[in-house]
C-alpha cells in the first residue's frame, strides 16, 4: 500500500524487482497521470472561491454590497489606482491561456488547459499568497487558425480586475507578440512563465552549477537545443546577465540559429528568433553534434526524450559538463544515462529526480513582489535580480552537484525574492508604491502562512476530504500493467 503523502523519492519501492531504469522512469510518469486523473475526477478540479471578509449577521450584506459598497464604486471611480487596496484586485493574478500548447500535448482546445490554469492558481495561493483565477479563451478565428490579437484583446479588457496576468501555455510564435505587446500597453504586470519563468528559474540553476564547476557565464560555451518560446527567452537572459554570444549556439528543428537563416529573417513572426540569429552562433554552426564538443552546458527544452539527447553528444562535451535536460513530461535523456557519459550536473523539469528546474520556484515570489509594490510591469531586470535571489538563496544554505536551486518546500526563498524583485521595481521606476525590503518580506511571509493554515483548516475540518487510498493503488496497478505491456 502506498503512502498518502507521495514521496516520490521512494515511490520506486511499489515497482518490481525486475523493473529497469528505464521501466520505473515510464511507471513513475503512468502512475503520476493516471493518479491525477483519479484525483481531478475525485475533487471535480482543484480550485473554489471563498470569501476575505466576515460576515457577522445578515446585515453585514448593507456593507459588503448595497447600499454600504456605493462608496467604494465612487472611490474607485475617483482614484483608479485605489482598486488595489479596496478590492482583492491588488492580490489577484489571471491565469490566462488559449490552451494551444499544453504542456507536452500540444493544443487541447480551449477547456483543454484548464487543469493546467487551475494548477497555476494552487501553486500561486499556497507558495506565494497570491489568488489566481483560472482563464481559458477561444483565440480562434473564422478561418479557424489561432489569432493572437484575440487573446492581446480579450486581457486589455479583463486588464482593470486584476493586478497581474500570468500567460500559459500559448503557442509560438504567437506567444512573444502577446507578451510584449500587453507588456507595453497594459498598466499591470504581465508575466509569460512558459517563457519568462522558465528562464528566470533555468538561469537560477546555472548560476549555481557555474559556480560548482568554477565556471563564469562569460567564459562558458553554452549550446541550448530547442528555440520555443522557453529557450528563446533563456538564451536573452542569459546573454542579459553576461553570456558571451559568440559561445552560445541555439537550435531549432531545422538547425542552427544564425545569420544566414533567411527563413527565419522572411518571417516576421518569428522576430525574437531572428534576435537569437543575429547575435549568436557567429561560426554558423548548423549541427547540434558539432555545437556539443568541448561544450560546457547544454540546455534541453525540445521534444520529450528519452532519446531526443544522444549519449554520445555527452560524451563530446567538456569535463565536468553541465546538462539541463528540462522537456516534460519526459526529459530529452534519463538522468542516468547523461551521468554515465560524463555529465557532472544534470537537471531536469521532475521532482523525482535530482536538480528540479521548476517554474514554481521562482513565479509565486516575483509576482508577489510585484503585486505588492502595485508594479506596472516585470521587467528583464526583475527577473534577473529573481534568478539571483533564489541563486543566493540555495548557495546560502548549501549546494552540491545534485542539489544546486531551491525547491517549492522551501517557503522562505519566496519571500527573499519576492523583496529583492519589489526593490527592483522601485530601483527601475515600474513601482506604484514604495515599501522597504522587510516590509515586502515580513507581508510575503504572513500571507503565505495564512494561505498555507487555511488549507490545514479545510482538511482538518472535513471541508476537503482526502482521497481513497485506492485512488493510488489503482493508479500504481494501472501504470505497472502498462509497462509490462
Amino acid at each position: 500500500m502506498m503512502s498518502i503523502n507521495l514521496d516520490l523519492k521512494n515511490l520506486e519501492a511499489a515497482f518490481p524487482e525486475d523493473f529497469t531504469e528505464d521501466q520505473k522512469a515510464q511507471a513513475k510518469t503512468l502512475f503520476l497521470k493516471n493518479l491525477s486523473e483519479k484525483a481531478h475526477r475525485f475533487y471535480g478540479g482543484k480550485m473554489q472561491t471563498v470569501p476575505r471578509c466576515g460576515l457577522y449577521g445578515f446585515n453585514w450584506f448593507n456593507v459588503w454590497y448595497t447600499p454600504g459598497v456605493s462608496k467604494i464604486s465612487t472611490s474607485i471611480r475617483d482614484d483608479s489606482d485605489s482598486s488595489f487596496a479596496l478590492s482583492s484586485r491588488g492580490n489577484t493574478v489571471a491565469v490566462i491561456s488559449d490552451s494551444t500548447r499544453v504542456l507536452g500535448d500540444g493544443d487541447c482546445t480551449p477547456p483543454g488547459g484548464l487543469g493546467v490554469m487551475e494548477g497555476k492558481a494552487l501553486l500561486m495561493k499556497y507558495l506565494g499568497g497570491v489568488d489566481g483565477v483560472p482563464l481559458c479563451v477561444d483565440s480562434r478565428g473564422k478561418d479557424g487558425k489561432n489569432d493572437p490579437d484575440k487573446i492581446i484583446e480579450f486581457v486589455k479588457m479583463a486588464q482593470h480586475s486584476f493586478g497581474a496576468v500570468n500567460l500559459e501555455d500559448i503557442s509560438q510564435p504567437n506567444c512573444f507578440r502577446v507578451l510584449d505587446e500587453l507588456r507595453d500597453s497594459c498598466d499591470i504586470p504581465v508575466w509569460h512563465d512558459d517563457a519568462q519563468g522558465t528562464a528566470c528559474v533555468t538561469l537560477a540553476g546555472l548560476i549555481n552549477a557555474l559556480k560548482l564547476t568554477d565556471r563564469k557565464i562569460g567564459d562558458a560555451k553554452i549550446v541550448l537545443l530547442g528555440a520555443g518560446a522557453s529557450n528563446t527567452t533563456i538564451a536573452r537572459l542569459i546573454l542579459a546577465d553576461g553570456g558571451d554570444p559568440a559561445k552560445m549556439c541555439v537550435f531549432d528543428s531545422r538547425g542552427g540559429l544564425h545569420s544566414g537563416r533567411e527563413d527565419i529573417q522572411k518571417d516576421p513572426r518569428h522576430y525574437r528568433k531572428w534576435e537569437i540569429c543575429e547575435r549568436t552562433n557567429p561560426g554558423k554552426i548548423n549541427t547540434i553534434e558539432e555545437a556539443m564538443k568541448g561544450a560546457d552546458v547544454l540546455i534541453a527544452l525540445s521534444t520529450p526524450g528519452p532519446d531526443t539527447v544522444k549519449r554520445e553528444w555527452i560524451r563530446s562535451m567538456a569535463p565536468k559538463s553541465i546538462v539541463f535536460a528540462c522537456a516534460n513530461p519526459v526529459p530529452e535523456i534519463w538522468p542516468y544515462a547523461a551521468k554515465e557519459e560524463g555529465a557532472y550536473i544534470v537537471a531536469t523539469g521532475r521532482g523525482d529526480f535530482p536538480n528540479q528546474v521548476n517554474n514554481s520556484v521562482c513565479f509565486p515570489g516575483i509576482l508577489k513582489g510585484a503585486l505588492l509594490v502595485r508594479a506596472k510591469k516585470i521587467t528583464d531586470g526583475m527577473a534577473i535580480r529573481c534568478s539571483h535571489s533564489i541563486a543566493d538563496f540555495s548557495e546560502k544554505r548549501g549546494i552540491t552537484p545534485d542539489n544546486i536551486i531551491a525547491t517549492m518546500e522551501e517557503t522562505e526563498v519566496f519571500a527573499r525574492e519576492a523583496a529583492d524583485v519589489a526593490m527592483q521595481a522601485i530601483e527601475e521606476g515600474v513601482a506604484r508604491r514604495e515599501l522597504s525590503w522587510d516590509e515586502v518580506y515580513t507581508r510575503t511571509k504572513t500571507d503565505i502562512e495564512a494561505a498555507r493554515r487555511l488549507y490545514r483548516d479545510m482538511e482538518d475540518r472535513g471541508h476537503i476530504a482526502e482521497p481513497p487510498q485506492k485512488l493510488l493503488d489503482e493508479a500504481m496497478a494501472a501504470a505497472i500493467a502498462a509497462v509490462r505491456t
